[in-house]
């Protein structure tokens, strides 16, 4: 009878224990839930990002292959661990302030590693090290690599098409061939073939090699071989199309051959890479460290402390966040039409208008003075959130599938003024972008206005609207929208904007001023 009640009460602690084991890996997932759901709403939208279903499934089956050496290994809650996961909590709430959609999910996915590790110990953590990083891959992150490959790859087609003798006449990212017009658009900057191959390698590089040293160099491979390869890609599809008259790979079919081109390229990388395979297992290490070092396994009250500990630490960050960002909310309506320049104002000379998530309110006028025109467009945010925010990736220049409007340049430079409503001299950074159409050429200065002052940095931007949340100063920011027509020297479009904004900045900013928070 006693055996019996004996066992009864361990399977009832083992149960416990289990039990409590599940509620913790299940508590980042809940508590952080319009994280996970931002995560997978970027996969199911985006094909670049579609692997993402995959990471967790493989990080389990990596798991799956050290069950025996993690079975040897006792459940020892890891204690220090909850300071980890304070600080990547933090880094979340952060995140969420300044709404850098990436990096709160990045310190999302990093709770569930550092979830395991003060669970289950740092003997388990160490064992599935890998696979719970591999997690990290599941992040949607890569579009910041876009226009730099985009630029890559227009200059090594560019190149490439000039050393093989064609003529080319290059504007930006799109040039021309006697036989027709080509760009480097979104979808051929290589980005997805990139993110492929950093995953696939990864991976590769975990299961066949054991020394740190070939793992490595072959990650490195892993990201230099699609960026090169992209553009004999790129290179080969515009030689088909010259070739053909312009009847191959001009469609969606030069999509096809990319990606058969990829599965070539990918196919000879990891062919030539398991001549160096390492076949010894080191699966047995783990079982070192047990016999090493004795440890016997935790109580089920340990195991049931760490638990709800882990779930406190995760879960103080969202509430703070969601105070902070209620005190910070202002029901008062911003104005803008209190501004007055000394230019008059005239009709609209274009139809160009830069892509920006909806604003809280905008001014959009249109000036003219001794034969010049410029268009001043602010747009006002307050209360942003991530669908209505002043520093988004989603904020252009140019609409993303636009046809009738190209950007060939961007560049940031200061402009001094010294205008007689400035008083002293002062300096205003910009960023100048250079856009075309068939018919116009304009050039546009924009800025932005976030806690009191002009700023072109978005880095700096989004660390100035976290500290003014954290102080509970609002969250408005304006950007302010500056553009004039040329005809071929883009020197005198910035000849009419300095003069614009020499008796016009002051202005501009006291409009903006007026509505902050006191």
């Amino acid at each position: 009878m006693d055996a019996a009640i004996k066992i009864e009460a361990n399977y009832w602690k083992i149960l416990a224990k289990g039990l409590a084991i599940v509620a913790a890996f299940i508590a980042p997932f809940l508590i952080y839930f319009s994280t996970t759901t931002s995560i997978i709403s970027i996969w199911n939208s985006s094909e670049t990002f579609a692997h993402g279903y995959i990471i967790l499934p493989i990080s389990l089956w990596l798991i799956w292959r050290r069950r025996q050496a993690l079975a040897l290994l006792p459940i020892q809650p890891f204690w220090p661990g909850l300071a980890l996961i304070l600080v990547a909590g933090a880094g979340w709430m952060l995140a969420d302030l300044g709404d850098v959609q990436v990096v709160r999910q990045y310190s999302f996915v990093a709770l569930l590693p550092l979830t395991v590790l003060v669970i289950l110990g740092w003997r388990m953590a160490l064992t599935m090290a890998f696979p719970l990083c591999f997690l990290m891959l599941a992040v949607p992150f890569g579009d910041v690599f876009i226009e730099p490959l985009i630029n890559f790859t227009a200059d090594f087609t560019v190149a490439a098409l000039q050393m093989t003798g064609i003529p080319v006449l290059r504007n930006g990212t799109s040039f021309s061939l006697p036989s027709g017009n080509w760009q480097v658009a979104e979808a051929c900057s290589g980005v997805r073939y990139l993110i492929s191959s950093f995953t696939l390698g990864c991976l590769y590089a975990y299961l066949t090699y054991h020394s740190w040293k070939k793992q490595l160099i072959f990650v490195v491979m892993a990201i230099i071989v699609p960026i090169f390869a992209n553009g004999v890609r790129a290179y080969l599809i515009v030689m088909l199309g010259h070739l053909s008259g312009m009847t191959l790979a001009v469609g969606v079919d030069h999509i096809i051959y990319g990606w058969l081109f990829f599965g070539l390229v990918m196919f000879l990388m990891f062919w030539i890479g398991n001549y160096w395979r390492d076949d010894n297992d080191k699966a047995g290490s783990a079982m070192a460290i047990n016999h090493l070092t004795g440890t016997a396994g935790a109580t089920t009250y340990q195991v049931m402390a760490a638990t709800a500990a882990v779930i406190i630490c995760l879960a103080i960050w969202p509430l703070y966040a969601n105070y902070i960002t209620r005190a910070n909310h202002n029901p008062v309506i911003a104005r803008l039409d209190n501004f007055q320049s000394d230019w008059p104002k005239t009709s609209s000379f274009t139809d160009w208008s830069p892509s920006y998530l909806p604003d809280s309110t905008e001014l959009n006028q249109s000036y003219a003075k001794d034969g010049h025109q410029i268009n001043l467009l602010v747009k006002y945010y307050r209360n942003q959130t991530h669908d209505t925010a002043l520093i988004s990736s989603n904020n252009r220049m140019i609409r993303d599938g636009e046809e009738l409007w190209i950007k060939t340049s961007t560049i940031t430079r200061d402009e001094k003024f010294n205008g007689i409503n400035l008083g002293a001299a002062r300096t205003l950074s910009v960023s100048e972008a250079q856009i075309k159409s068939s018919s116009e050429h304009l050039l546009v200065w924009s800025w932005n206005w976030i806690s009191g002052q002009f700023i072109v940095n978005n880095y700096l931007g989004k660390i100035l609207q976290t500290r003014d949340k954290l102080r509970i100063a609002g969250d408005d920011g304006a950007a302010v929208i500056l553009s004039a027509p040329y005809t071929e020297n883009p020197e005198e479009a910035r000849l009419v904007l300095r003069r614009f904004l020499s008796t016009n900045l002051d202005r501009i900013e006291a409009t903006l001023n007026a509505n902050r928070k006191p």
